[in-house]
C-alpha cells in the first residue's frame, strides 16, 4: 500500500513540476562540480533512506521505494528552490544526476549488505 501511494504521489509531483511555470530554467552543462555534488548527495540520501526504512521493519520493496523516493524528492525540492525568482533556475540536468545518484546509492547499499 505504501509503495502505491508513494509512487502515485511521485508521479503527480513530477507531472505538476513539468506543467508548472517555473520562474526560469538554468542554462548549464552536463558536467561540472555541482553535477558531482548532486550525484554523490543523492547516492548518500538514497542509501541512508533505504537503511532507515529497513530499520523500521519495512519490506524490501518498501525500503527500496522509500530510499529512492526520499533522495529524488529532496533533489526535486532543491530544483524547485532554484527555480524561484532569485535562484539559478530549474535544471533538468541536475535532476538527472540526482536520479542517477539515487539509483547508484541504492545499488551500492545493496551490494554492501
Amino acid at each position: 500500500m505504501f509503495v502505491r501511494t508513494a509512487l502515485r504521489t511521485t508521479l503527480i509531483t513530477i507531472l505538476f513540476l513539468t506543467c508548472s511555470g517555473c520562474t526560469h530554467l538554468a542554462q548549464d552543462r552536463w558536467t561540472g562540480k555541482d553535477k558531482a555534488q548532486h550525484f554523490v548527495g543523492s547516492a548518500v540520501l538514497a542509501a541512508a533512506g533505504t537503511a532507515y526504512a529497513e530499520r523500521q521493519n519495512m519490506s524490501s520493496a518498501e525500503s527500496r521505494s522509500f530510499g529512492l523516493l526520499f533522495a529524488i524528492s529532496l533533489g526535486a525540492g532543491k530544483e524547485l528552490w532554484d527555480s524561484r525568482q532569485g535562484g539559478t533556475g530549474w535544471s533538468w540536468k541536475d535532476f538527472a544526476w540526482n536520479v542517477a545518484g539515487a539509483a547508484t546509492g541504492y545499488g551500492l547499499y545493496q551490494a554492501a549488505k
